[in-house]
């Protein structure tokens, strides 16, 4: 193709559009299209496979994050139940412990009780013991007293009439309460 005319020539071909142009543009158009369809064959589809596969696997995911949350939520308000449940268990063995401890303290008091009355009954029984003694022990002195007394009267030999009156003054003198006790 020659850009410089000559003054000869004429205009009449300006592109050189003749048939052999036009049969090789055709010839380009569809090489272009069975080259489009080869590619999309063999490039685009696998792509949009590709891309409706990771497509398809993120809308699993998202379905199975969502039915984990859900299993999430029912696990905790489980877990909340259960916790409700122990709490109220650790009340009711407190309040159970603590019925035992004032169970426990009114029976160690009772008990407390029980034995000091023991003690003092004891110890009342004791005192009346010792005054016994006490009173046996005046009862051995006053005879041991009349003894020698008597050893006296006789040593002495006195009448019965003194050894009476000696007798009625001893009395006398330790008390009639102390000897008839």
């Amino acid at each position: 193709m020659s850009i410089l005319l000559t003054s000869g020539e004429s205009m009449s071909r300006l592109f050189d559009l003749d048939w052999q142009l036009m049969a090789d543009s055709v010839l380009s158009m569809i090489a272009v299209l069975v080259l489009f369809a080869a590619m999309s064959f063999l490039l685009f589809n696998p792509a949009r496979k590709m891309l409706s596969g990771r497509t398809e696997k993120i809308a699993a995911e998202l379905a199975q994050a969502e039915q984990d949350m859900t299993d999430a939520r029912a696990m905790k308000e489980e877990y909340e139940a259960k916790l409700r449940d122990i709490h109220k268990e650790a009340d009711g063995i407190l309040a159970e412990a603590r019925k035992k401890a004032v169970l426990n303290e009114s029976q160690i008091v009772g008990e407390a009780k029980e034995e000091a009355a023991r003690i003092m009954e004891r110890a009342r029984v004791e005192a009346e013991l010792e005054k016994q003694k006490a009173v046996d022990e005046v009862k051995r002195e006053m005879i041991a007293i009349a003894s020698l007394m008597a050893g006296k009267a006789v040593s002495g030999a006195i009448d019965i009439t003194v050894q009476e009156r000696l007798v009625d003054e001893t009395l006398r003198e330790m008390g009639e309460s102390t000897w008839l006790s």
